[in-house]
């Protein structure tokens, strides 16, 4: 068979097959047709059935929503009705426990019966405002708001206590120290009587206009801030007293049992510690201004003081103890207006926080700023009668307020304007206050006219005493003054920012030109004496005091910054003066030096061997003579000179020694051995350790 004949019997057989798969498929598409007729027939009775049943169930559907809605609202009006029947009676049910009080009857109890009442007149003042009712039930509702009042104002009275004055020091030493340690809280309140208190104001706020209850509030709390602060005072007071004694006191007194929170791992000794290094930083300054006072009247060593040197200084304990206690007052007053801010924050709302916290800190804010404003005052009284060391408490005071006034701006935001104000007032008027001292007493010193207050042994000047001991307290103080003589003072310029660099050169500035001025009025003082010899004494004792102060206190680092020369400007002076004083011995120099008619060694080598001449020999005694007699008024004069410091004495009577004794020596070697008189013991006097013995005496009038 060929494969043509064997490819068209295949051909033959695809047809075939493909004719058998078409009817097959014609069958299939017969079948699917019947049975998609038949689906719609099904499909069709089924959803005329559903219609059938729908309109059958839905009456019944209907019929019973409206039934279950019925009930819904009858058993919404019984319960309508059952508290509307309740608003009727509630006035003769609940008015027995408010004639009770919340205090018997209990608190929450209370509140959530005067919640029934508060529903009660609401219904009645909308549906039947002229009903008998709504007339009891304000009675009774008035009685129950006039309870919760007086309870508020109970809780408050019977709970308040001002804080001890331990646990106020206690707060200001543990806010001093490094960061790190035990926070000290002050409970001012139990928390139970806190919460109460709370819950009270929160349903007199929400429930009624009735402010009372924050005036309350505002009374009792700015009372205990004055008792507080008051408190503190006479305890600071009596315990400036006895320092160990006060801080026994301190430690065990009942005063000490106020509550506060801390730590509960911290030792009871560590308190203790606290209020002694707390009374220690606050009476610091005290110390060193009394100590001050003690170099003032006494700037000179044992044995050596002098008659007219200084005048009698006033005593400045009391003002010390003073300026102590305002400063820790201050602090006190910020620690304390802190935690009533942080108290009220549960008890009073946020709407009137602010009015109520500048209420209750009126008082206390007044009379702390009233003190301060006293100090000022009494600081101008000083200036005006020139005592200006009573001015230098206005400079702590001024430190201290700059340092803590950032933080009592931060608590008092949101005050009134007037109340915001009045620290920088006061900062205002004590700057003021410093700045004018400043310049008064750098005036003083130009002008000091006591030329009768002149020291007869040239010792230093009161003046000069005064003003070291003025201006080395500054020093601790250098940026408060500085910026003060910047804001308030000749040259002020308050619309620039107060630069501490700019405030400490400033007051170098103001140092180097006092000293300046007393310079120039030491000068003029020493030509009143009638001593020549005296005057360069009185200069180097006053010179050599400022330069030693001034190095001593740490002043002159600070002038320097200024002005680099002043320190070498006094040593010039020291030497210039020291120079003028050598003069004073000319007159003995004049006898044992031989300047105009020099004698050779090889003639007094002659003479030796010869018989001197009448003249000669008249003339070396002459020399031993005027020697004598010099040396002899010399320590008579000088002997009541005074050079206080002990260091600068032994030196000057060593450089006499250096200038004396070797010319003397060679005066007494080469006359001693001749033959110019029967009585040498008549001529010659002294020996070098003699005329040594001599020098030791001067500036001794003990001697």
């Amino acid at each position: 068979m060929s494969a043509t004949s064997i490819q068209k019997a295949d051909i033959d057989n695809k047809l075939e097959r493909e004719k058998n798969n078409l009817l097959n498929l014609n069958e299939a598409l017969n079948k699917s047709n019947t049975n998609t007729t038949n689906m719609l027939t099904i499909l069709q009775s089924f959803e005329n059935r559903l219609r059938k049943l729908e309109n059958t169930v839905e009456p019944v559907y209907n019929e019973t929503e409206m039934l279950r809605r019925r009930q819904e609202n009858i058993e919404k009006t019984m319960v309508t009705l059952d508290n509307v029947l309740g608003y009727y009676h509630v006035a003769k049910e609940v008015e027995e426990f408010i004639k009770e009080g919340p205090h018997n009857c209990g608190l929450e109890k209370y509140l959530s019966i005067m919640d029934r009442l508060v529903q009660a007149h609401n219904y009645f003042n909308k549906h039947n405002p002229t009903s008998l009712e709504l007339t009891d039930v304000i009675r009774v509702y008035d009685d129950g708001k006039e309870a919760l009042v007086i309870e508020f104002r109970t809780l408050l009275g019977r709970h308040c206590r001002p804080v001890p004055p331990v646990m106020v020091l206690d707060m200001i030493s543990t806010d001093e120290e490094l960061q790190g340690s035990d926070d000290i809280q002050l409970e001012h309140l139990p928390e139970k009587i806190l919460t109460e208190l709370s819950l009270i104001s929160t349903w007199l706020f929400n429930n009624t206009k009735n402010t009372e209850y924050m005036k309350d509030y505002t009374r009792s709390r700015s009372s205990m801030l004055i008792k507080s602060l008051q408190g503190l005072k006479d305890h600071m007071k009596t315990s400036t007293g006895n320092s160990s004694i006060s801080l026994f006191s301190m430690a065990n007194s009942p005063a000490a049992g106020g509550k506060g929170k801390t730590s509960k791992d911290t030792p009871a000794r560590k308190s203790v510690r606290k209020m002694a290094e707390a009374i220690k930083r606050h009476f610091s300054h005290s110390f060193k201004r009394r100590a001050a006072t003690a170099l003032m009247q006494s700037p000179f060593d044992p044995g050596n003081k002098r008659q007219g040197s200084h005048a009698e200084l006033p005593k400045e304990e009391n003002l010390d103890v003073e300026v102590d206690i305002y400063i820790t007052e201050l602090s006190a007053l910020l620690k304390l207006i802190q935690s009533e801010a942080q108290l009220m924050s549960g008890i009073i709302a946020d709407k009137h926080h602010r009015s109520v916290f500048d209420n209750i800190i009126q008082e206390g804010l007044d009379s702390v700023i009233k003190n301060g404003e006293l100090l000022a005052v009494n600081a101008k009284k000083s200036i005006a009668k020139h005592d200006f060391i009573n001015v230098l408490s206005v400079f702590p005071v001024l430190k201290h307020l700059r340092s803590i006034k950032p933080e009592f701006d931060l608590t008092l935001e949101g005050c009134a304007t007037p109340t915001r104000a009045k620290l920088t007032s006061l900062l205002s008027t004590l700057g003021s206050t410093a700045a004018k001292a400043l310049e008064e007493f750098a005036l003083s010193i130009k002008t000091d006219p006591e030329k009768a207050s002149m020291p007869k042994d040239g010792t230093v000047h009161e003046l000069t005493n005064r003003t070291i001991i003025f201006l080395e307290p500054l020093l601790d103080y250098a940026d408060t003054a500085g910026a003060m003589l910047l804001l308030h003072g000749e040259q002020a310029a308050p619309s620039e920012a107060v630069d501490p660099k700019k405030s400490k050169m400033r007051l170098a500035d103001y140092i180097t030109k006092t000293l300046s001025a007393l310079g120039l009025n030491l000068t003029i003082k020493a030509e009143t004496y009638s001593d020549p010899t005296l005057r360069p004494v009185f200069m180097l004792n006053n010179y050599h005091y400022i330069l030693k102060s001034l190095k001593r206190s740490g002043l002159l680092d600070l002038i320097h910054t200024w002005n680099k020369d002043v320190g070498q400007f006094y040593e010039d002076r020291i030497n210039e003066q020291k120079k003028l004083y050598s003069e004073s011995w000319s007159r003995v120099m004049h006898y044992i030096t031989e300047v105009h008619e020099p004698i050779s060694q090889q003639r007094i080598q002659a003479m030796e061997n010869s018989k001197l001449k009448d003249k000669e020999k008249q003339n070396i005694k002459d020399k031993f003579s005027g020697f004598n007699k010099e040396l002899e008024d010399i320590l008579k004069i000088q002997k009541g000179y005074a050079i206080p410091d002990p260091e600068l004495r032994e030196q000057m009577k060593k450089d006499n020694k250096d200038f004396i004794i070797p010319a003397f020596r060679m005066f007494l070697d080469k006359f001693k051995r001749l033959n110019f008189t029967k009585n040498p013991e008549k001529y010659i006097k002294y020996s070098v350790q003699d005329v040594a013995e001599v020098v030791d005496k001067l500036f001794d009038m003990s001697a």
